[in-house]
């Protein structure tokens, strides 16, 4: 099972303030969307792994991320389960989760979502394949950064499921770009 992370960052490599995301951008929610859910096996679908901070900053009403398997890492406290919610204490404790039955049958990607923390794990983990990142082209304020990605562990590559060039939303501009470890 391949191990991606996805991450939206503003040019100070901020990822987030005071618990939300610092900026809106439709187009770029629509692609996490899209990413995270899209399984080449139609019988299966992905696991999005964040850590409770994270899972705490996804409005309630959009909790659990629909079609796919939520997973929670706390080792404080039990998130209220439920058959598209799971909590484990640790990254590598949900790794080993997805690799026995039933989850070894029914998800395809694992998608790490944040925070800051659980994405520095996930890089040096040797599962972890590619950092999907949207690179927003300007600063914001923020009290969350996504760990640097050291170019000789990982490479730009392409992806014909991200967009290509420059785009622009509410007057902000961002690129998408893909980095597989080498």
């Amino acid at each position: 099972m391949k191990l991606n992370l996805i991450v939206a960052t503003a040019s100070n490599m901020g990822i987030g303030f005071q618990g939300t995301i610092p900026w809106r951008l439709k187009k770029d929610m629509a692609l996490f969307a899209k990413l995270t859910k899209h399984t080449n096996d139609t019988n299966k679908q992905n696991a999005v792994v964040m850590g409770r901070k994270t899972w705490e900053s996804i409005p309630e009403k959009n909790r659990p991320l629909s079609n796919r398997l939520n997973i929670v890492l706390s080792s404080l406290q039990q998130i209220s389960e439920n058959k598209n919610t799971l909590t484990c204490k640790s990254l590598e404790s949900a790794m080993q989760l997805l690799q026995t039955p039933p989850y070894l049958d029914q998800i395809e990607n694992i998608w790490i979502i944040g925070g800051a923390s659980v994405y520095k794990e996930a890089m040096e983990h040797p599962s972890c394949h590619r950092i999907y990142v949207t690179h927003i082209l300007k600063d914001f304020e923020c009290d969350v950064f996504m760990p640097a990605i050291d170019p000789a562990k990982f490479s730009l590559v392409g992806d014909s499921k991200v967009p290509e060039g420059t785009e622009e939303e509410n007057g902000i501009s961002f690129n998408v770009k893909v980095y597989e470890k080498v």
